[in-house]
């Protein structure tokens, strides 16, 4: 099991820029990549971003492509996600998690970290 903790959530104005960060630990060997997932008040959670772990393949949903940005450290086992050009409609909790093989599925997940943009 892959055990995850987020940070760098918080209040910013539109416009602005954040960076969240995902630290994993346990069994992080077992780890093919890692994603980002927001969830925003009444709506149901979705997609952010992801990486690989190996090669940093990247994956960006249409919604944030070319405003976040999606990086890792191998040695600290950390997932960032750079958000800038930040809009009132990416205000959600953000979550990060864990998938452990090829197959689009993610086994773990933070629990996660609130960010609000005020317009």
């Amino acid at each position: 099991q892959v055990q995850l903790i987020e940070s760098g959530g918080g209040l910013v104005q539109a416009g602005g820029s954040l960076e969240l960060s995902c630290a994993a630990s346990g069994r992080t060997f077992s780890s093919y990549a890692m994603g980002w997932f927001r969830q925003a008040p009444g709506k149901e959670r979705e997609f952010v971003a992801s990486i690989r772990w190996s090669g940093g393949i990247t994956d960006y949903a249409d919604s944030v492509k070319d405003r976040f940005t999606i990086s890792k450290n191998n040695g600290k086992n950390t997932v960032y996600l750079q958000m800038n050009s930040l809009k009132p409609e990416d205000t959600a909790v953000y979550y990060c998690a864990n998938r452990p093989s090829v197959l689009p599925e993610f086994d773990s997940w933070g629990q996660g970290t609130q960010v609000t943009v005020s317009s």
